[in-house]
């Protein structure tokens, strides 16, 4: 398996007010799969995501990414973890406002080990005739693409997407999740998403 997930727990707060964002969590995910996490607000999705992506730790349980055990990573190997196999997509699409979109890209191709063409992750998102713009001369739609492709270009083994669709009206959600499928078609990353339900 490509990811798997033991008892993963999450405890925010204490006594009275703790709050379990994960209790028990278990689940596996083979390479090259797309899996969707449903449920409603507040159901630990987003951190289900953080713990995956090396942005959180756990309380208790295990995370295992391509044989590397997450949990138990040192700040250091979280970094390197992060920098070379995975891609985030998150919720506000946290694009540089003052570079256009070939830039935003770009910044993140600079700092990667093995990353992806510009030109090609550009082409396959249908967003290479806006390359010279900033992300407020785009659309939402349009920034979105921006954020993934600049997420994709790392070249990274593991796609993160939080809350993909959820700015999105049903036409363009349906637009970018057929971007998604060939995207993971194309470039062959497995991803995960989430959704609130």
């Amino acid at each position: 398996m490509f990811i798997e997930v033991n008892g993963a727990k999450k405890q925010y707060g204490t006594g009275e007010a703790a709050v379990f964002a994960l209790d028990g969590v278990d689940f596996s995910l083979e390479k090259g799969k797309i899996c969707v996490i449903l449920g409603p607000s507040g159901s630990g999705k987003s951190t289900l995501l953080n713990m995956i992506g090396g942005l959180d730790t756990l309380d208790s349980g295990t995370i295992t990414v391509d044989g590397e055990k997450v949990t138990g990573m040192t700040k250091k190997e979280l970094t390197k973890y992060r920098k070379a196999g995975v891609g985030f997509v998150f919720q506000f699409y946290n694009l540089i406002p003052d570079l256009t979109v070939e830039e935003n890209v770009e910044v993140v191709a600079e700092i990667s080990d093995n990353p992806l063409s510009t030109d090609e992750i550009l082409s396959a998102l249908e967003i290479d005739k806006y390359r010279y713009r900033f992300p407020r001369e785009l659309s939402g739609g349009q920034q979105q693409r921006v954020a993934i492709a600049r997420a994709m270009v790392k070249n990274p083994k593991l796609l993160l997407c939080d809350e993909l669709t959820g700015a999105l009206d049903t036409k363009s959600s349906r637009s970018v999740l057929n971007f998604i499928e060939k995207i993971n078609s194309s470039f062959r990353f497995t991803e995960s998403d989430r959704f609130t339900q």
